[in-house]
């Protein structure tokens, strides 16, 4: 077991299940485990036994290599029984891209909140050739690099339906208040917000178990993104508020069963962590801009890594987001940039 500082996180398991197996992490709830061609190389998934059926929490990207893995799973760990339902945590494509493909398998149920369905089917139908002029937009709005608005502008972007297996019509809706048997469990859903609207995550009554999603991870903050789609929305809002509610709920007991890295132990240090990683991000920023500056230009102030090709494009959505929240809040302006870029500058 390792071991952070007094007081601080544990982690029950030092390693993850390998391809196509699984770990027992409580009784009837199995971790498993799919890969994804990304910098964050996987996604944690978790069946639920459900006596003569399985509910599976999230699915993992569609690819040839993910069915494999599915096949191996469903007659290895899952012992050939049916999946009768999917919990869908939130709309991203890691974690909506075979929920389709289960569903036609096994005639498999779907429990999701209602946003995260519209935006998974509104997501994966809606294909794009080319970039939107609403997303060039965008993106010189943020100040995007040169040299990237090139090579991006007539380049065919990522579509969900590359990865995500459609959605059948029809699914189960949860909602703030709710309570869900699953596993022999009865769960209270707790709703986030921030990184996915309408982020689904539900809290044992009969042990100390969370299904978190990426609504809350041991060693990484999910990302905060502002879209083309709302260009002006504030997820660091919501973000924070969903993390004063669930830091109500924390105990030091509760096994965080999350959607990426290790479950862990800890929870109300975790939620101290991850409120305090953005504040001081917030007053970072703030300080940064005592010079008129665009989101392109704020990433060493936001982030504690190299941004590169790879990461580029979360990182410019993420500095829109911490943007849009301090403007809200009336803590900075913002000016047009005669190129359309906004600039952004502290008050002080």
């Amino acid at each position: 077991m390792k071991d952070a500082a007094p007081g601080g996180l544990r982690y029950p398991w030092s390693e993850p299940p390998a391809e196509g197996e699984a770990v027992q992490v409580a009784p009837g709830i199995l971790w498993m485990r799919l890969p994804l061609p990304m910098v964050l190389d996987h996604v944690n998934i978790y069946a639920l036994d459900d006596g003569d059926s399985w509910t599976i929490v999230d699915t993992g990207m569609h690819s040839r290599r993910s069915v494999g893995i599915w096949e191996a799973l469903l007659e290895g760990p899952l012992q050939g029984r049916p999946v009768g339902r999917v919990i869908l945590t939130h709309h991203h494509p890691d974690h909506v891209g075979m929920v389709g493909w289960l569903m036609e398998r096994f005639g498999a149920e779907l429990v999701t909140t209602r946003t995260a369905w519209l935006m998974a089917r509104m997501l994966i139908l809606d294909v794009e050739e080319r970039p939107t002029p609403q997303a060039l937009d965008f993106w010189r709005s943020a100040g995007m690099d040169e040299a990237v608005f090139a090579e991006r502008k007539d380049a065919r972007p990522y579509n969900f339906a590359d990865t995500c297996v459609p959605l059948p019509i029809g699914y189960t809706r949860v909602k703030q208040g709710d309570t869900l048997t699953v596993g022999g469990r009865d769960w209270d859903v707790h709703i986030g917000n921030g990184h996915a609207p309408e982020h689904l995550t539900l809290w044992s009554r009969e042990d100390d178990l969370v299904i978190a999603g990426d609504q809350i991870i041991s060693s990484i903050s999910p990302n905060l993104g502002v879209y083309p789609t709302e260009p002006d929305a504030d997820p660091v809002a919501d973000w924070l508020e969903a993390c004063a509610r669930f830091a109500a709920l924390a105990t030091p007991d509760h096994l965080v069963l999350s959607g990426h890295k290790l479950p862990f132990t800890g929870l109300p240090t975790r939620m101290r962590q991850l409120i305090d990683n953005h504040h001081g991000a917030l007053t970072r920023l703030e300080a940064h801009l005592s010079t008129p500056r665009t989101a392109a230009e704020c990433f060493a102030s936001l982030f504690k890594r190299k941004i590169d090709h790879g990461t580029y494009g979360l990182a410019l959505v993420e500095a829109v987001a911490h943007l849009n929240h301090l403007y809200q809040a009336g803590r900075i302006n913002r000016t047009r940039r005669a190129d359309g870029a906004w600039l952004w500058q502290s008050k002080g």
